[in-house]
């Protein structure tokens, strides 16, 4: 779905769209939506619709409407410092908005079914990294992309604060869904053909809220390995902080800076990634 909100004709232009109309209440996710151009996550051939408020694919490379990412965002309730997971993560623009809210202690990580996709979100996130002077403004939470199906998470995996699922989530899929929360945590998903908010309060309590109506494609159900297991997804645990000592918060994950060991890394800073030789790595 889409075309809730006019065209605009720069990035800036849509996101004053997308608040008129209601969809952008908060000024984190302004903050957010602003700092990312919706247009470079296009392939350039497509780029003439990047601010239309429409949903784009073409092969597996999918974004969804403005209109549905401002309404996620906002019903995320996004905070510093916070664990994230999104499921079908997709070209990464989602989730590198969330980085920039959940800051250098958050957690941000993105399961993805096809590799070429993972692949096209890396390329993007960085060149974001390497380009975008909103890098220098925020401290962002770099995602982490791996491939695999989203049904097919570790069962040891740590819960999250947030997450987020990009395709229709068939009802007997809901339970499995809720699990990954973290008590106190929040689940955003399409169910029941119905954009849909779930806060765990309790070890098996819940609150449920319909945000509005939408149309995804169903999640794909897991193909058997040839041994007939499952090909299980591997989130890492997280590890202690380099230059404070501590752990990093609650919730699975690698460091938001996984590349602080790496050559030209200065601890504390949040300087951009480069060899002795200056290239991008």
């Amino acid at each position: 779905m889409g075309g809730a909100v006019s065209a605009g004709e720069d990035n800036d232009e849509l996101i004053d769209n997308l608040k008129e109309a209601q969809y952008i209440r908060t000024d984190l996710v302004e903050q957010a939506f602003r700092a990312i151009d919706r247009a470079d996550y296009y392939l350039e051939e497509f780029k003439e619709n990047a601010y239309k408020d429409l949903a784009w694919k073409h092969g597996n490379i999918h974004l969804s409407a403005p209109c549905i990412y401002s309404e996620v965002m906002e019903a995320l309730d996004l905070q510093p410092g916070l664990s994230f997971l999104n499921l079908g993560s997709g070209t990464g623009y989602l989730s590198s908005m969330v980085g920039l809210i959940l800051g250098p202690f958050g957690v941000n990580h993105g399961v993805e079914l096809h590799s070429d996709v993972t692949e096209y979100a890396k390329q993007k996130l960085d060149v974001f990294i390497r380009t975008s002077d909103s890098f220098d403004k925020f401290d962002f939470c770099e995602p982490s992309f791996v491939t695999g199906n989203c049904l097919e998470i570790a069962p040891d995996c740590c819960q999250y604060d947030r997450v987020y699922c990009g395709a229709g989530v068939q009802k007997e899929h809901e339970e499995y869904m809720k699990n990954l929360l973290k008590v106190g945590g929040i689940l955003v998903m399409p169910l029941e053909e119905k954009l849909t908010k779930i806060t765990r309060i309790g070890p098996s309590a819940w609150e449920t809220k319909k945000i509005l109506a939408v149309s995804f494609a169903p999640l794909v159900q897991p193909c058997r390995s040839e041994s007939g297991q499952p090909r299980l997804v591997q989130l890492r645990s997280a590890p202690v902080h380099s230059t404070t000592g501590r752990a990093q918060p609650a919730g699975p994950g690698p460091s938001c800076y996984p590349w602080q060991h790496q050559e030209g890394y200065a601890p504390g800073s949040h300087q951009r990634r480069w060899t002795e030789e200056h290239t991008y790595v």
